[in-house]
């Protein structure tokens, strides 16, 4: 059975224990807060300096105002030469160019090992993306730099894999409720994945904290219900809004002229380069499936991928048609 709850047999830690988050300001660093902080968890939350608004920010757990980038300052105004039994990330490049990647993903995250292991801690949960299993991108050979740091640091470890956000699914909704068609790459077949929501991917990044089951492993982790196409998820879309499915196709082939063109003006204006990056990145996201990667079989296999919580995408479409929930995607509002 791939469905993961937390066992109630599972060795779990018996002291609420306090752990330090990095990357709480996040949709899905808040929800892993609230989580810990109904599990009996004291967290101390490090928010960037840019980002004051109040010290109680986060019910139940404290905030501390720090640049986790910087490694002096991740010592002196995060760990404060305090104990902590074990960090949390979800802490991640805002926009995967590769400078931003190296010195987040990778650099950022090296040195709050390092910190860890001076404060005590004894374990590290990383919230990391299933993509890495077919590096290509700058941005992934980070994440897969740091994963491989953490597994030699010594330390107990959890890297959850997580696949497709349902944020980052949701930013043709605005566009089809306007009468627009729901775009696609390809014939909108070409990838599948299974979203997860911020508030279950929270409670398994908190179950990892303690459950003994998820220590020093790699965890890939979907959400409910089978995966999921770009033209499913157009399909459902339409019928929440009781309209007829309207889809506008894409060739994969405009991608790769637009990264073709990008990559050749890099050459001579440097600002660009990123920008091939940014459309490689969406290349990747239309062209490849968010499951587990089976590379005996040289395919992607949903069966093989695991599944937790109860929230799929198709109820969150159904909150967001119905003015129950809102969107707020910021850098993922990419169709709008």
């Amino acid at each position: 059975m791939n469905d993961h709850t937390p066992t109630e047999n599972a060795e779990v830690s018996a002291t609420p224990g306090r752990v330090l988050m990095l990357g709480a300001t996040g949709a899905i660093g808040a929800a892993t807060v609230r989580a810990l902080v109904a599990a009996g968890r004291q967290v101390v939350c490090l928010v960037r300096p840019g980002r004051e608004r109040k010290a109680d920010m986060f019910f139940g757990a404290e905030a501390r105002f720090c640049d986790a980038t910087e490694a002096d300052a991740l010592v002196r105004d995060g760990f404060r030469g305090e104990r902590f039994d074990a960090v949390v990330s979800c802490m991640a490049s805002r926009t995967g160019a590769p400078k931003d990647a190296w010195a987040v993903d990778h650099k950022a995250h090296s040195s709050a090992l390092t910190a860890a292991k001076a404060a005590g801690v004894t374990k590290f949960v990383l919230l990391s993306a299933i993509c890495v299993q077919k590096p290509r991108l700058e941005f992934q050979k980070a994440k897969l730099a740091f994963e491989h740091e953490l597994i030699a640091s010594g330390l107990d470890y959890s890297i959850v894999r997580a696949t497709a956000f349902f944020k980052s699914l949701s930013g043709q909704i605005e566009r089809v409720k306007r009468g627009k068609p729901f775009l696609l790459f390809g014939d909108g077949r070409l990838t599948a994945c299974k979203p997860i929501s911020d508030d279950d991917l929270g409670r398994y990044l908190a179950d990892c904290v303690s459950d003994q089951a998820l220590s020093n492993r790699v965890l890939p982790i979907g959400g409910p219900g089978p995966a999921i196409t770009p033209r499913e998820q157009g399909e459902r879309l339409f019928a929440l809004l009781g309209r007829e499915p309207r889809f506008s196709q894409a060739p994969v082939g405009m991608l790769d002229a637009i990264i073709a063109t990008l990559s050749a003006a890099g050459m001579i204006v440097p600002a660009l380069r990123d920008k091939a990056e940014l459309a490689r990145i969406g290349r990747y996201y239309a062209t490849e499936s968010m499951l587990v990667w089976d590379a005996k079989a040289g395919r992607y296999d949903a069966d093989a991928t695991p599944s937790t919580g109860s929230d799929t995408l198709f109820d969150h479409y159904a909150r967001v048609v119905a003015g129950e929930a809102s969107l707020e995607r910021g850098a993922h509002s990419v169709f709008s």
